[in-house]
């Protein structure tokens, strides 16, 4: 079920008042959200209910042996169960084919011929997702940093529809609580989750879809037709897509939880404005640059130690978490590359700390500089994370650097791409309080003024959307 389809409108419809009626009577409400998420979830592919219904029996039941757990050696015994139990599913629904496929590979190459059967695999919609949130939650008990909650609030924490397949990655400790608190549907901030909703629906139907139909899947399909010009827009037209694309998402799933009397964390925050790739990962998908930070790279030593081990674990996690993205080579080679400027990042601090030179001033030239440079590398990323294979991406990559090919016909650059880029590129030098203040002259329209710049809002975003939603991009993670 997408979120900018009527399917979903008219699920919400529902959900939402009665959400609200059995409020005041906690269990009922926590049993009517798990069944509407599960709902939700199993829209696609019933079958997979199971799936989740599995991982949050075993999780909780983890997390309570963990807690009870008498000795230190005991507790880890069971956090290690649950992880190899979690990433044991995560590995076979996602990764499956890819791993059988590279280990025929290598035999065959060393003269080792077998034939293994294949399974066609399907994977589970958001998998990736809630298995994050599910690892989050057995590693905070383990820490001591959260006490494990009761059978019905994990369920709904690991359910809840407005994040379920995509994100944000919401900690137990950013939401479980909130299920304690009163909730007052007269006290909701309606008019900031509109605002939100419309925004992503305006990023997801316009911006996105429009690069995506007019340009990029074009390009990215056959590179070799196009002409180097085109190509280059296209992968701009693509680092604007991804993130109209998820940051529209994670808009409308903010605002749904809004209304729903939730509060998630932020996911986006102007990534390429970014003036280095520490700068970006700070702000792009914020939920799972900080997941992996605290579950990845610190347990991997982080900076501890000696510097080459704070590159070793910097490189690891960012290969790692490449390969979370999908089971191939080219999303490894992405990560490689975010992976490679983060380190050299650090390795020119700390050079300049050692040699006791100060930071050059922060003029104009110097910061529009270092963003043009971090958004042409992240655009360089995009080219593997986008492309289906590395002889794509070396197409893509060989008709841009070649100049008899850089001025043939071009007739996919059209004003609406180029005013989709700019849009979506223009966005995220609004300046906060811009926003800010735009929200709040929202909030203060009486209804039917409301009511009527909600009904002009969709009209636009219908007249100038394509036919048709496209799944999210992120939804495949």
């Amino acid at each position: 079920m997408l979120f900018p389809t009527i399917t979903f409108a008219l699920f919400f419809m529902i959900v939402l008042p009665l959400s609200w009626l059995l409020m005041p009577r906690r269990r009922r409400w926590k049993i009517f959200m798990v069944v509407a998420s599960y709902y939700f979830y199993g829209y696609w592919n019933w079958r997979f209910c199971f799936l989740i219904a599995a991982s949050t029996i075993g999780n909780q039941l983890i997390a309570q042996r963990i807690f009870a757990a008498p000795t230190e050696k005991l507790k880890r015994r069971w956090l290690t169960l649950g992880l190899v139990g979690n990433l044991g599913v995560l590995g076979y629904f996602k990764y499956y084919d890819f791993f059988v496929s590279e280990a025929t590979n290598f035999l065959d190459s060393i003269g080792i011929h077998i034939s293994p059967e294949i399974i066609a695999v399907t994977l589970p919609v958001g998998i990736s997702f809630f298995t994050f949130q599910a690892i989050s939650y057995i590693v905070d008990v383990y820490r001591g940093t959260f006490e494990p909650g009761r059978f019905l609030d994990f369920a709904v924490f690991l359910s809840f529809f407005p994040h379920v397949v995509a994100g944000p990655i919401v900690r137990p400790s950013e939401f479980m609580p909130q299920l304690k608190e009163e909730h007052d549907p007269r006290q909701i901030d309606s008019s900031r989750a509109f605002f939100l909703i419309f925004i992503g629906l305006f990023k997801k139907v316009v911006i996105a879809n429009v690069l995506a139909t007019e340009i990029v899947d074009s390009v990215f399909a056959s590179p070799n037709q196009h002409s180097g010009l085109t190509i280059l827009v296209a992968v701009y037209a693509y680092a604007v897509q991804i993130y109209a694309d998820f940051s529209g998402y994670t808009d409308i799933a903010i605002g749904l939880a809004l209304l729903l009397g939730f509060r998630f964390p932020q996911n986006f925050d102007s990534p390429y404005t970014a003036g280095s790739i520490q700068d970006f990962w700070r702000r792009w998908h914020m939920t799972l640059s900080r997941w992996l930070r605290d579950y990845l790279y610190i347990p991997l030593g982080g900076n501890r130690g000696r510097s080459w081990r704070m590159y070793r674990n910097l490189m690891l996690t960012m290969l790692i978490g490449g390969l979370w993205h999908g089971a191939a080579w080219t999303f490894v080679v992405w990560g490689a590359i975010h992976g490679f400027f983060l380190c050299l990042d650090h390795f020119r601090h700390a050079r300049r700390a050692e040699l006791g030179r100060p930071d050059p001033p922060d003029t104009v030239r110097r910061r529009v500089a270092r963003r043009l440079v971090t958004f042409h590398i992240v655009c360089f990323a995009w080219i593997f994370f986008r492309a289906e294979s590395f002889e794509t991406a070396g197409d893509l990559l060989g008709r841009i650097v070649d100049p008899s090919h850089w001025f043939d016909a071009a007739p996919l650059i059209s004003v609406g791409v180029l005013l989709a880029i700019a849009a979506g590129i223009g966005e995220q030098y609004i300046p906060k309080h811009t926003m800010a203040r735009a929200m709040a002259s929202f909030s203060r329209l009486v209804p039917v003024a409301q009511g009527l710049v909600l009904g002009l809002a969709l009209l636009v975003i219908n007249t100038m959307g394509p036919s048709g939603v496209a799944p999210f991009i992120y939804f495949r993670f």
